[in-house]
């Protein structure tokens, strides 16, 4: 118990640095944009009928003339202190901007992160045990197709076939047009999120069945598997008691590192289904030289997906006892 108590301090610590060294990159890239907050939010021809007075409080608002070091370190004491600041676009605090739309982009990330590793992981399996054949090479090309098809242009002929071809699913939006807060059901986000669901999850699959594929044969290649076919035991049985336990490892690893993936994805997704969520939170955001809001979901999704890495590490010695009792020698 007490190595995994260090052991998970140890990568604390490491994503304290790493949070740090994400705000200020994410930072520095913003003061490098090109983009003016004030024309960009107020406009030239707004500008040019404003007073003195009213563009100096407009350029003290987004802090055009604050010192680009003295704008990071106000940021980041306010953060350590629990206080991310307020949207400058919403005008809400940034704490609150992310909790609602982190919630809209969770029934999307959960739903597509469960069914790609799910399906990666059967499709790797069953590509592997029956290399060479029809079937394998089927997944083969489904993955490698997926693989090289840009998340938006998959997006774009979804909604095409599913919501204006077929019209059997919503166009976009995270809840029904016209329909009060109060009365949206389960049901009916549910319905809304189905598409773009959809949409990261067969992204997510490619990259899950091939490297599954590839261990299983290596695995079905070993002398251990040999001989257990020498002592007659079945394909089925040596795929279910030897290969999927040697590839749940890897499947782990690859399943909380697609973390990353399902949120680089949602950027895209949310922005081709008009779906409120982080991802396009962090879009408007940062077209909009809204800083607080963007260092927040920076922040945020680097925590995300740093946590994922962590459980996949202290899953680890759950899986395989060998890994268990090598970290308590040690």
């Amino acid at each position: 118990m007490k190595h995994r108590l260090i052991f998970t301090g140890k990568k604390l610590i490491r994503m304290a640095l790493l949070l740090l060294g994400v705000s200020l990159a994410a930072f520095l890239l913003m003061s490098a944009s090109p983009l003016d907050p004030l024309q960009t939010n107020v406009g030239q021809a707004a500008l040019g009928t404003m007073s003195q007075e009213q563009v100096a409080k407009l350029e003290e608002y987004w802090g055009v003339n604050d010192p680009p070091v003295q704008r990071y370190l106000g940021w980041l004491g306010d953060f350590v202190r629990g206080d991310m600041g307020t949207s400058l676009l919403y005008r809400q605090p940034v704490s609150q901007v992310i909790g609602q739309r982190l919630q809209n982009s969770l029934w999307l990330m959960a739903f597509a992160w469960v069914l790609s590793g799910v399906l990666g992981l059967i499709l790797g399996v069953i590509a592997g045990a029956n290399r060479g054949s029809l079937g394998d090479k089927v997944i083969r090309g489904y993955c490698l197709l997926i693989s090289s098809t840009p998340t938006f242009w998959l997006a774009l002929v979804l909604l095409i076939i599913f919501a204006v071809w077929l019209g059997v699913l919503p166009i976009g939006l995270s809840v029904p047009i016209g329909v009060d807060a109060a009365s949206v059901t389960l049901t009916d986000r549910l319905y809304h999120a189905i598409l773009p669901a959809l949409t990261l999850s067969i992204t997510g699959v490619a990259n899950i069945a091939l490297h599954t594929r590839e261990k299983m044969i290596d695995i079905l290649e070993s002398d251990y598997v040999l001989f257990a076919r020498a002592r007659g035991e079945s394909k089925a049985s040596i795929v279910l008691r030897h290969g999927l336990r040697n590839v749940a490892l890897p499947a782990i690893t690859l399943q909380f590192a697609s973390i990353s993936e399902i949120f680089g994805g949602s950027v895209l997704v949310e922005q081709v289904f008009s779906y409120p969520g982080l991802g396009q939170a962090a879009v408007t955001a940062g077209l909009g030289s809204d800083l607080p809001l963007l260092l927040g979901i920076t922040v945020v999704s680097a925590a995300i997906v740093f946590g994922g890495n962590l459980i996949a590490d202290l899953l680890y010695g759950v899986v395989d006892p060998k890994i268990r009792r090598g970290a308590a020698k040690a």
